[in-house]
């Protein structure tokens, strides 16, 4: 009897110190989608200058270059935008794809959509390249607060476990 009591005690132990770790993996991970996303439109910044593809083939390539989530907004949106405007396209993908994003970020990346498809390759490229600067800044800050939070949040499961078995002891 006593040994499943404490069997039961460390599995309840490691389920709080296992969902400190799920809650502090969403911070690495938005910093790992903002690289990717930043990386994705610095491809796409290139195919708009020397390949002159349309948007949506353009973006159906990235999106098989780029892993996870970032890569299927792409797909998403290419795949969108047979059926609308790419704006709206893009909109949509980035409304509709899970990602670790916040909604600031969000926000700016739409704002790349007000545009695509609808000015000249200049216009696309200096809001591209506006928007590569707003990701710059954002990953510094994800980086910090994936350094302040990531520790916290597996402290904090831990802790939490802890305190559950040594009350239900």
């Amino acid at each position: 009897m006593f040994f499943i009591k404490v069997c039961i005690l460390f599995l309840i132990f490691l389920v709080c110190l296992y969902s400190g770790k799920i809650i502090s993996r969403k911070y690495s991970e938005r910093v790992n989608e903002l690289k990717d996303m930043k990386n994705a439109l610095n491809m796409f910044l290139t195919k708009i200058r020397f390949t002159y593809e349309s948007v949506p083939e353009s973006f159906k390539e990235i999106g098989n270059n780029t892993n996870g989530n970032i890569g299927r907004i792409f797909i998403k949106s290419a795949e969108a935008m047979k059926e609308r405007p790419a704006g709206e396209a893009w909109d949509l993908a980035l409304d509709e794809q899970y990602n670790n994003l916040t909604r600031e970020d969000t926000d700016v990346l739409k704002k790349l959509g007000r545009l695509l498809g609808k000015t000249d390759v200049e216009g696309q490229i200096s809001e591209v390249k506006l928007v590569q600067d707003f990701l710059n800044t954002q990953i510094e800050e994800a980086e910090t607060e994936r350094q302040k939070n990531e520790k916290l949040y597996k402290t904090l499961g831990g802790v939490i476990g802890l305190t559950i078995a040594i009350i239900l002891v």
